[in-house]
């Protein structure tokens, strides 16, 4: 219904001076939209153009549109836009009104012409030129829409994007066009507290290690450090968790734990934290679809 209401203009679907590429789900909960944003960002940037990103800013308490700093707490502008601003560089703004959200980042920098939006695929306020959904290894799992099940639109939505990307998994199978596949790949760590630190898993294999996830989806990390050859005891938090030092209080060598997690560890461990950055792997060549996307069609 609400879909209906923007279509024939009862509500307002703001237009853009720019292109947008929403990249969003249908399901509830993280399926590894923001590896995927940080992907197309970059891309984005190595052909020329000069991308911004929004942001709901999920969990962060700023009020209002907040442009995000390398040194912005993540309790304020969420972790995800922080983890995106320290990887990407580029202009990163964050707020409820997606629409306000962009022009506010437009205006501040004016260069920019593409936007990124990490989630937003049911916020229709904001006309978009390009739409990409996420599924991970979990599927849609029993398909049926909220409060029954994880679904936040119908599952006939997928037929009605541009590309379905599929995270994690071979085995699913998604009965729709413009199919593509990501996966995480990563095996050198940084030390939270100090970046210039690095070091491959080998040299972590034979430790007590203690890892920390609190992700979409825990297993899909605890899986990729077990890929790499690294036992540990795992520690599943809830999605967008807010750590406290009791949370980390470990007896061990060492914890390890995703880029999203340690933007919110620094200062709070007794033990050394090791972070595993990941880059996302798409084919077939998403970068070229979205180029011919962009370079075909006028924005939004």
């Amino acid at each position: 219904m609400r879909r209906l209401f923007y279509r024939v203009g009862i509500f307002k679907c703001e237009r853009l001076g720019v292109p947008v590429i929403v990249i969003g789900n249908i399901t509830v909960g993280g399926s590894g939209k923001t590896p995927l944003v940080l992907h197309v960002a970059q891309q984005l940037a190595r052909n020329g153009f000069r991308p911004g990103l929004i942001s709901r800013g999920y969990r962060g308490n700023a009020t209002g549109v907040c442009e995000v700093h390398d040194d912005s707490a993540a309790s304020q502008v969420g972790d995800e836009p922080l983890l995106l601003k320290r990887r990407f560089g580029g202009p990163v703004f964050v707020g409820r009104q997606r629409p306000a959200v962009a022009n506010a980042l437009l205006v501040a920098n004016p260069d920019c012409n593409v936007i990124v939006c990490d989630d937003g695929l049911q916020h229709y306020g904001m006309a978009r030129d390009i739409e990409i959904a996420v599924i991970d290894q979990r599927g849609v799992m029993n398909g049926w829409l909220l409060p029954a099940g994880p679904l936040r639109e119908p599952l006939k939505r997928l037929a009605q994007v541009d590309a379905v990307v599929v995270n994690g998994s071979e085995n699913i199978a998604v009965n729709e066009p413009r199919i593509f596949r990501m996966k995480l790949t990563g095996s050198r760590f940084f030390q939270l507290d100090h970046p210039t630190g690095t070091c491959d898993a080998s040299l972590l294999q034979g430790q007590r290690l203690h890892a920390v996830a609190g992700i979409g989806d825990p297993g899909r990390f605890f899986d990729q450090l077990l890929s790499l050859g690294l036992t540990h005891d795992a520690h599943a938090f809830p999605d967008h968790h807010s750590y406290t030092a009791a949370d980390l209080d470990f007896t061990g060598d060492a914890i390890v734990t995703t880029e999203k997690d340690a933007v919110k560890l620094s200062g709070l461990a007794k033990l050394p934290v090791w972070v595993l950055p990941v880059e996302a792997r798409v084919e077939p060549d998403l970068t070229q679809f979205l180029l011919e996307k962009l370079n075909g069609r006028s924005s939004a």
